[in-house]
């Protein structure tokens, strides 16, 4: 990794505006707020400047979703999370591939062993009571920036728009699964980030959804 003070001057201003939006927000600035922030406006030129930090190792990005940047390199000059972390139900396991079994009632088959530490930043505005979490198992929201390993946390909700990623509990197969939403005609259509997987078709009777993803968490080794 590149050492920062080599990056320019806006380049550490682009980042260090990441960092704290992130902490603030548990998700992304997208290209056009990093711009405004930045006093930049020009889209490649954002995008040049993120190329850079993605070439000095702090971010890693993915072009084929909405604010799809990941900061991964310690930033000079930024405060440690001073918040303690909060308690949040990991509930079991979610396919990002082929649907997988869970149980239907996901919200109410925990041990008191089942809870992990999750920093505020991740739950945004919301409490830990209305978030859970659910360890990934596949690799079919790869472009999303999620891997096989990763933990979601996400919003308990029954609802969602298009283009939100869920936790989808297929009724008829009692399994669920990881995709994004979206509605097709009279038909819902669960779409992966990965161009190896096709997106499942399924009626809107057969589809509940048991929450919206906020944010993800990786466990390196």
């Amino acid at each position: 990794m590149k050492e920062f003070h080599r990056l320019s001057a806006r380049q550490q201003h682009m980042l260090r505006f990441m960092t704290a939006f992130v902490r603030e927000n548990g998700y992304p600035p997208s290209i056009r707020e990093i711009g405004d922030e930045c006093l930049i406006g020009s889209t490649s030129v954002v995008n040049y400047n993120l190329n850079k930090l993605v070439e000095a190792g702090y971010i890693q990005r993915s072009d084929r979703v909405s604010r799809g940047l990941r900061i991964v390199g310690d930033i000079p000059g930024m405060q440690a999370e001073t918040k303690p972390p909060l308690q949040v139900a990991l509930v079991g396991r979610i396919a990002a591939g082929e649907p997988i079994s869970l149980p239907d009632d996901i919200a109410h088959h925990i041990d008191e062993d089942d809870y992990i530490n999750v920093p505020p930043a991740l739950l945004g505005k919301y409490d830990a009571s209305e978030v859970f979490a659910l360890a990934v198992r596949g690799d079919s929201m790869i472009d999303a920036m999620i891997q096989n390993g990763d933990i979601v946390i996400l919003r308990r909700q029954n609802t969602a728009e298009n283009g939100d990623m869920v936790a989808a509990w297929l009724k008829e197969d009692s399994e669920t699964t990881l995709k994004r939403f979206y509605r097709r005609g009279d038909m819902i259509e669960l779409q992966p980030a990965n161009p190896a997987y096709q997106p499942l078709q399924v009626v809107p009777e057969n589809c509940e959804i048991k929450g919206k993803v906020l944010s993800v968490m990786r466990a390196y080794a």
